[in-house]
């Protein structure tokens, strides 16, 4: 348990040993720390479509990127940062074996996914990855009020993140470079960070996982339910890959193509104006200036372009009422005529 999400993709970099010289590719829509915890560590980093369907990370396109750097005998990746974007899982066995054919290791961004499931089973087993991280900032479906979690099966990488998080300092005397003084006895072995959780947080967290389940289903109720809903509407509702379950964190509608820039942004204010609390998750990160100019960008993200715009985020609380969702189809019908 970290202090935030953030905290905890910093510390895998650091525990995969991601420094200046090395890139990690992650996705072309996502939240900036995604990439940022490279950053940190001096990697440089460079973004990969998404998928048409899942708007996760494209297995086609990251194929297609590996071969065409390696042909050209460029620099591949040290780390790849699949996101599960809305909750549900990157297609994670495709993307595992790209990393043992060529050779990079893998960090689950999980942060929509708590409660999730990929083949029947609980995301954040690692099973495709090296490790995975999750966020409990106030917006997700478990909340500490700002804080994260690192899941690893590799005890090295727990042993080390775990030092990382407190300052790099040890108490045990096997890591230590010679005995201890006395039961007061500690030692600064690596640069690390103040990434603890509070106890606070984490009894906050820890009240609530007895209803994830039960609010994860919850979210998928509603998120059929807002399927029958707009069926008439000239939408796009999200796909649900048949081999996941989604935490359903996110519903992401598309607006119709021959909407355009200017009619996706009238009926983004129209839903706003309604007192309909939509947002856009996100914008594409290779159109941020800091990374234009920051980074060396090899291009190519038309899915990602046309995602940011169409898509609109659609109100989704495990405590939302038919009624409150009624308003918000109603609204949305009004916007778009």
């Amino acid at each position: 348990m970290v202090s935030s999400a953030t905290a905890a993709l910093h510390l895998a970099c650091r525990a995969l040993d991601v420094k200046p010289g090395d890139l990690v590719w992650t996705s072309d829509i996502t939240f900036v720390a995604s990439a940022n915890c490279a950053l940190y560590c001096g990697a440089k980093v460079d973004f990969i479509d998404i998928d048409l369907r899942t708007y996760n990370l494209s297995p086609v396109a990251l194929e297609a990127r590996l071969k065409s750097v390696r042909a050209a005998g460029g620099l591949l990746p040290k780390v790849v940062i699949p996101v599960h974007l809305c909750g549900q899982s990157c297609d994670m066995a495709a993307i595992s074996a790209l990393s043992r054919e060529y050779g990079f290791s893998i960090i689950e961004d999980a942060s929509h996914a708590v409660g999730a499931r990929y083949e029947d089973q609980p995301i954040g087993d690692c099973r495709y990855s090296d490790i995975t991280v999750f966020s409990f900032h106030p917006v997700k479906i478990i909340t500490t009020g700002e804080g994260g979690a690192a899941m690893t099966n590799n005890a090295a990488l727990a042993g080390r993140m775990a030092l990382l998080r407190s300052h790099g300092i040890t108490r045990e005397e096997p890591q230590m470079s010679h005995a201890a003084d006395g039961p007061w006895y500690y030692q600064q072995i690596d640069l690390g960070f103040n990434y603890r959780m509070t106890d606070l947080q984490a009894a906050l967290g820890l009240s609530q996982l007895a209803h994830l389940e039960s609010w994860v289903s919850a979210r998928n109720r509603l998120a059929e339910r807002y399927d029958r809903l707009l069926v008439n509407l000239p939408v796009a509702v999200p796909w649900q890959h048949p081999d996941a379950y989604s935490s359903r964190h996110l519903y992401v509608i598309r607006l119709a193509a021959d909407q355009g820039v200017a009619g996706h942004r009238k009926v983004f204010n129209a839903l706003r104006a309604g007192g309909i609390g939509v947002n856009l998750h996100y914008i594409p990160l290779h159109t941020q200036p800091y990374f234009v100019e920051t980074q060396q960008l090899n291009g190519g993200w038309p899915e990602a372009d046309r995602y940011y715009e169409q898509a609109i985020s659609l109100p989704m609380f495990h405590h939302m009422t038919d009624e409150q969702q009624d308003r918000v189809v109603e609204v949305l019908g009004a916007a778009l005529e």
